[in-house]
């Protein structure tokens, strides 16, 4: 990576959170009043960092597949900040099952308990799935769409990280059909450190899994379908484990 090239994705990441905190605020009394107000003020922020990113790295994003519109669960391959960015901004009411400690970010937690988002502690496992399960049954009557990361937090391309059983409680309990999303973001927008590559981002939503299966058969079939197109977006995009 050039240096002018670091510098200006070092831009965009100071750039992206002052937006972040200029939006929060500017659509604070919508949102407080308005769930709809907190969701139009959460995509105003995808949309700006994707035209921004764009501008200033050379990173595209495209959104393959058909976003779900009713109410569903959303079981997507997690890589980073990006592919939460690119999946909220494709549904119409998405809402994310998320690390407590998120809750206490600012901006970003005030704004995702208003949009419906369910925190859970992930320190108990069993505790967690329980509560995860309790929350959603009792936010049931909110339609939308229920974005969770099955491995539990992001996965570097080519690393490897078991899926939980939570994701297939959930869709036994719901009994709503579950949409699988595939994901390359990784590759251009890292886990960690500032470089941002210039390239196409994708998230590619999969042919829905419909209510009915055991969660043992499930997960299984979640697991295939994902890491399956996850690699092959991967592969297209050049990447070799």
């Amino acid at each position: 990576m050039t240096p002018i090239r670091w510098l200006l994705s070092l831009i965009f990441i100071v750039q992206m959170y002052l937006a972040m905190a200029v939006i929060a605020v500017l659509f604070a009394p919508w949102a407080l009043v308005s769930r709809y107000g907190a969701r139009v003020a959460c995509k105003t922020f995808c949309r700006w960092t994707l035209a921004s990113l764009r501008v200033l790295t050379g990173l595209k994003s495209e959104v393959r597949g058909t976003p779900p519109t009713g109410e569903c669960v959303i079981a997507a391959k997690h890589q980073s900040f990006l592919d939460i960015i690119m999946i909220f901004n494709a549904v119409p009411a998405g809402k994310f099952i998320m690390k407590r400690e998120l809750m206490f970010t600012p901006f970003l937690g005030q704004y995702a308990l208003r949009i419906g988002c369910v925190p859970v502690d992930r320190g108990k496992r069993g505790a967690a799935i329980a509560r995860m399960k309790s929350d959603v049954a009792r936010g049931a009557a909110e339609p939308g769409q229920l974005i969770i990361y099955p491995q539990g937090t992001r996965v570097a391309p080519g690393a490897k990280l078991p899926y939980k059983v939570g994701t297939g409680l959930l869709y036994d309990q719901l009994a709503q059909p579950c949409v699988p999303v595939a994901a390359n973001v990784g590759l251009f927008w890292p886990k960690r450190g500032i470089r941002r590559k210039p390239g196409t981002a994708v998230v590619e939503f999969l042919a829905p899994i419909d209510p009915g299966l055991k969660v043992q058969a499930f997960m299984a079939k979640l697991e295939a379908e994902v890491e399956t197109n996850s690699n092959r977006l991967m592969a297209e995009a050049g990447f070799r484990p």
